[in-house]
């Protein structure tokens, strides 16, 4: 589906200080794209060194860079377009930002950390295969998402996800996306405790570039996932691109866990594979 057809919806679904496009040309004002820090330092991923480097006037700079996986060509170009045909016959509903939404999870209010089952009927029908795939990657070896988050990113909206760190309460340790349609680059952001990384006296904010190819799926964990701020920018977006998230239950809610019967209850429904957006 061409970004072209979504010109004509004047609305969104921004609140507080995100914005899209669309807000913006109604509100009169620009949006600040990037960091108030006033030193960014820019880094690179190499998935095959699994390390972050950089050249700046002809020296090399790099550290270890753990808890990304990269699965590339994760499916094929057919499979590709039925699932975002699939996508499609579902509503989208407006959300921050220049982003659309469609969510298959629970009814979570993570400031009152209460969950319970609201709509919830499970991932959808055609994410069954895909778990199973997943999961033939030792890293992915018994992962059961319990939520998956379908989002729309359009360029002509100016989609965009602010750096931020996914909820550790509820959710577990291995961040799941499938990536479709077009490449994109996820930015991981850092500027605490810099001293860590054995850079030198580095002040500001460190910034490493994750490229991310069209039909991969990327896996964030350990560090990446509790440490590093992810984002994807306006700027990254020059089509249209979809893409799910799928995420997993923390301990809490596990075998021995304090809410291990609620969890129970909700891998139940995730595993019935007859999910609607809710």
């Amino acid at each position: 589906m061409a970004a072209e057809q979504y010109k004509p919806a004047e609305i969104c679904g921004c609140k507080g200080i995100r914005s899209c496009l669309i807000c913006e040309k109604i509100n009169g004002k620009e949006r600040a794209q990037d960091s108030n820090h006033s030193t960014l330092h820019y880094f690179k991923y190499e998935p095959s060194l699994r390390q972050a480097i950089r050249n700046e006037g002809g020296v090399q700079e790099s550290f270890p860079f753990p808890g990304v996986f990269l699965w590339k060509d994760f499916v094929s170009e057919e499979k590709e377009k039925e699932l975002v045909k699939r996508m499609d016959q579902d509503c989208w509903k407006e959300s921050q930002s220049g982003r659309r939404k469609q969510d298959f999870g629970p009814k979570v209010n993570f400031k009152k950390q209460r969950v319970h089952l609201g709509g919830f009927r499970g991932l959808p029908a055609s994410s069954r295969d895909l778990v199973m795939q997943m999961r033939q990657e030792s890293l992915l070896l018994g992962f059961q998402p319990v939520e998956q988050c379908n989002l729309d990113y359009d360029p002509v909206r100016g989609s965009a996800i602010d750096p931020h760190l996914d909820d550790s309460w509820l959710w577990g340790e291995r961040l799941v996306t499938l990536s479709l349609l077009s490449d994109t680059v996820v930015t991981m952001s850092r500027n605490d405790r810099l001293e860590e990384l054995q850079l030198g006296n580095v002040q500001g904010e460190v910034r490493v570039s994750v490229e991310l190819p069209r039909r991969a799926l990327i896996v964030l964990y350990d560090e990446a996932r509790h440490r590093w701020k992810h984002a994807i920018y306006r700027k990254d977006i020059c089509e249209r691109r979809v893409c799910s998230t799928y995420r997993e239950l923390s301990a809490e809610f596990l075998p021995g866990g304090r809410q291990e019967a609620l969890g129970k209850q909700l891998l139940d429904v995730a595993r019935s594979f007859q999910g609607v957006p809710v």
